[in-house]
C-alpha cells in the first residue's frame, strides 16, 4: 500500500505537466519516446538476463508494450482532443476494468471489488465532473483506450508475478518491461511523429527528465511492486486515488479553480471505497481462519 500511496503523490504532478508544458506545444508521439527511453536507461543497467526464461522475458516485455508504450500513445493524444480536467474525468474507468480483468485471469468472481470499484468511480466522478463538451466523444474513447491498456498492464503483472519465485530480484529484470515498451514507442515515433513539434525550450526538457526518469521509471517500478502486494480491490480504489490528488496539485501550484466542497466528498467516498474493500478482506480472512 505504500508503494500505492507513494505513487500516487508522485504521479499528482504528471497530469498538470503535460497538459500545461507540453500539449500542443512538443509531439505527443517524441514526448513518449523520451518517456521511454529515460525509463529504460534507469534500468538497464540493473538488468540480467538470465534471472527469467524466454516467455517471461517476453510476457513481461509485452506487459510494458501494452502498460507504457500503447497506453502513454493514447494518454498523450488524448491532451489534444481534450482539457486536462476531461481527461481526469474520464480516467475513472479504470477502477472497473482492473475489478473485471483480475476476477477474468485468475478464473474468479469476487463481487465486492466491482462493488468498491464503482464506489471509486462515484466519488471521482463527484470530484471532477463539470459536463463535457458537445465533441468529446473522440477522446473519451482514446482515454478508455489508455486506462484499459493501464489495467491490463497492472492485472497481467499481478498475474506474473504469481507465477515467479516471491525472492526475486524486481529491480534486475524490470528493465524488460520499458524495452518492450521501446519497441511500440520508437516505430510509432518514425511513422507518425513530428520533427518540427521537439522540445525548444529547458523547461520543456526538464519537464520530459522529471517524467521519463522519475514518474516513469522509478513510478512505474514502484506501483507495480505495490499492484503485486495488495488484494484487486484496493489495487482498483487506488487507481481513483490520483484524481484528488491531481486536483491538489493543480489548485496549489497552479491556482487553477477546484470545488473545494465536491473534492472533499468524492475523497470521502473514495476513502469509503477503501475502508469498505478492507472491512470485507478481513471478515474473509476471519472466515477462511
Amino acid at each position: 500500500m505504500g508503494y500505492l500511496i507513494g505513487v500516487t503523490a508522485l504521479w499528482a504532478f504528471s497530469f498538470s505537466l503535460i497538459g500545461v508544458y507540453l500539449a500542443g506545444q512538443v509531439d505527443s508521439y517524441f514526448a513518449v519516446l523520451m518517456r521511454v527511453t529515460l525509463a529504460m536507461l534507469v534500468f538497464l543497467p540493473f538488468l540480467r538476463p538470465s534471472l527469467l526464461r524466454g516467455k517471461q522475458r517476453l510476457a513481461l516485455m509485452g506487459l510494458g508494450a501494452i502498460q507504457l508504450g500503447i497506453m502513454y500513445t493514447f494518454f498523450y493524444q488524448s491532451f489534444l482532443l481534450l482539457s486536462v480536467p476531461e481527461v481526469l474525468l474520464f480516467t475513472i474507468f479504470t477502477p472497473i476494468y482492473i475489478a473485471l480483468l483480475d476476477d477474468l485471469l485468475f478464473g474468479r468472481f469476487t463481487p465486492i471489488y466491482l462493488v468498491t470499484a464503482l464506489l471509486a468511480v462515484l466519488g471521482a466522478g463527484v470530484i471532477r465532473y463539470d459536463g463535457v463538451d458537445s465533441g468529446f466523444w473522440a477522446g473519451f474513447l482514446v482515454v478508455q483506450g489508455a486506462n484499459l491498456c493501464f489495467a491490463i498492464g497492472q492485472v497481467g503483472y499481478r498475474r506474473l508475478a504469481a507465477d515467479l519465485p516471491s525472492s526475486l530480484a524486481w529491480h534486475n529484470v524490470f528493465g524488460w518491461f520499458f524495452i518492450g515498451a521501446m519497441l511500440v514507442a520508437l516505430p510509432t515515433y518514425l511513422l507518425f511523429g513530428n520533427s518540427a513539434a521537439l522540445p525548444t525550450t529547458s523547461l520543456q526538457w526538464g519537464v520530459l527528465a522529471w517524467l521519463g526518469l522519475v514518474a516513469s521509471g522509478i513510478g512505474y517500478f514502484a506501483w507495480n511492486q505495490g499492484a503485486t502486494r495488495v488484494d484487486a480491490g484496493t489495487l482498483a480504489i487506488m487507481n481513483n486515488a490520483l484524481v484528488p490528488a491531481g486536483l491538489i496539485v493543480n489548485l496549489v501550484i497552479w491556482n487553477r479553480d477546484a470545488d473545494i466542497p465536491r473534492l472533499l466528498l468524492g475523497a470521502l467516498i473514495i476513502v469509503a471505497s477503501l475502508w469498505l474493500n478492507h472491512w470485507w478482506c478481513q471478515r474473509r480472512q476471519v472466515a477462511v481462519s
